[in-house]
């Protein structure tokens, strides 16, 4: 089920009326109608692939009750590794066995040996990169003692299922979710409000700027030998606005759901693209992804810390794991590896931290001179790497790119109808984000001096149709 769909413009209302006004009285009934509801919305698109969100939830529950009884490490090191090894099983059979299984065919093709084996057709449930780092967290937590194991079987269920972001995220925390389907939610119209103006604001970034950037970032990128350099580089920067806002966008609309059900999920994007650096970009892309390889592998491995060497291979070994967690492609190895290198200087003269506390233009109205320099330094390095990330293959990246130099000029030889209205909506929205910074930031979208801005949002929205899959349904 789509967020963009009529279908969940029904089961949305239907499930917040039975939630508030007919289960209210019971915290068990609410959750066991949660976990219904997720079931029911992930079953719309294949119900077959249940199975493996029941599998995962129960095998991870039953491990996550072992280790809190069980007190010999070597023990509770083998209940981990099982729950490790059972979820990463899963979301490398489902994604990866054809990529892995091609290159090894390929590979010994290369010294002269032919091997005959054949693909599976293979469906990629949806989703299942994300609900199985969700579930792994849990897993983690509870062997590291962060988290009391839970008792709960429906609680615990609805938690990984839980069905504003089951499928693109934000990848949350057992210890953060987990415990908040422990605790009587209190419906208050403030929360309400500010849960429908985010459904708002994601569906205004989804349908009217991810959408129609798609349209042309699609021409662009599948006809690319038929448009000069100039082209190709405003089809780069149109899949750039494409991506943030079909994915921010669904971030907005999951966030908001989960706050007209009394939940609240982590903060997944706080306005990138005005990043000064490549680190401050990572510390505002994809947050819930981003957090999770630091917590869960980049400090294991280390860190920041050791000898330099260890210190750039930690960096390429988190930025290119992330770039293959988004698919089994080398496009997405290379774009991940692209951003290491992109992050190297930073680490290596200790810059890596410059902006962790300030954000851009503090205090101010608009970004100094220097800080324009910054962002648009970053914001280039970006729209390059996202090239490797929205080509087919290595070929087409490379092909692109050759074109975008061979075949330059300052005149896009582009079709201009419609141009004029992507072009003016972008510009619209970065707007209204540098205007209303200081709230996005803290998650706050609109405040009631701001209606204006909201009726031209749903107007915006009105004037649009959807015809576009969220991008990271593919992830």
């Amino acid at each position: 089920m789509l967020f963009n769909s009529l279908d969940f413009a029904i089961f949305l209302p239907i499930v917040f009326i039975l939630y508030w006004f007919v289960t209210d009285k019971s915290l068990k009934l609410q959750n066991f109608l949660v976990l219904v509801a997720s079931y029911l919305f992930y079953g719309w698109w294949d119900w077959r692939f249940l199975s493996l969100i029941v599998f995962s939830t129960l095998v991870d529950f039953s491990i996550g009750r072992a280790l809190g009884v069980e007190e010999d490490e070597r023990r509770r090191k083998y209940l981990l590794w099982t729950s490790v090894a059972v979820n990463l099983g899963f979301l490398g059979f489902f994604k990866y066995y054809n990529f892995f299984l091609e290159n090894f065919i390929e590979a010994f093709s290369f010294f002269g040996y032919s091997i005959q084996a054949n693909t599976l057709n293979i469906i990629l449930p949806v989703g299942i990169s994300f609900y199985t780092f969700q579930t792994m967290s849990y897993t983690i937590d509870v062997y590291r003692r962060n988290l009391e194991p839970t008792q709960d079987i429906i609680a615990f269920s609805a938690f990984v299922a839980f069905f504003p972001q089951l499928v693109a995220g934000p990848i949350e925390r057992a210890t953060s979710l987990l415990p908040q389907f422990y605790k009587k939610r209190i419906f208050t119209y403030e929360e309400g409000a500010d849960g429908m103006r985010q459904i708002l604001w994601g569906l205004f970034k989804k349908v009217v700027i991810a959408d129609n950037c798609a349209e042309y970032a699609n021409l662009i990128f599948n006809n690319y030998e038929d448009y000069n350099g100039a082209t190709l580089i405003l089809g780069a920067v149109f899949f750039t606005f494409q991506i943030y806002g079909d994915f921010s966008g669904y971030s907005d609309i999951a966030i908001g759901t989960s706050k007209l059900f009394g939940f609240s999920l982590m903060q997944n994007f706080a306005t990138p693209y005005f990043s000064r650096d490549i680190a401050e970009f990572w510390r505002r892309w994809h947050i819930s992804l981003s957090t999770w390889f630091r917590d869960y592998l980049y400090i294991p491995l280390g860190g920041s810390r050791g000898s330099k060497w260890q210190k750039v291979r930690n960096v390429f070994i988190i930025f290119i794991v992330s770039g293959f967690w988004h698919g089994a492609n080398w496009t997405f190895i290379v774009w991940g590896a692209l951003n290491a290198i992109y992050f190297l200087p930073l680490l290596l003269l200790n810059t890596n931290r410059t902006h962790v506390t300030s954000v851009v233009a503090e205090g101010k109205l608009l970004p100094s001179f220097k800080e324009l320099i910054q962002m648009g330094k970053t914001f280039g390095l970006t729209v390059f790497a996202w090239i490797f990330f929205r080509a087919e293959s290595i070929g087409h990246a490379f092909d692109y790119i050759y074109h975008i130099f061979n075949n330059f000029s300052f005149t896009p030889n582009l079709p201009l109808y419609g141009l004029h209205q992507v072009s003016l909506t972008i510009i619209f929205a970065s707007l209204i984000y540098l205007t209303l910074r200081d709230y996005l930031y803290e998650r706050v979208l609109f405040v009631k001096n701001y209606w204006t801005v909201e009726i031209l949002v749903i107007l915006s929205c009105g004037s649009f149709k959807s015809t576009q899959d969220f991008i990271y349904f593919q992830f």
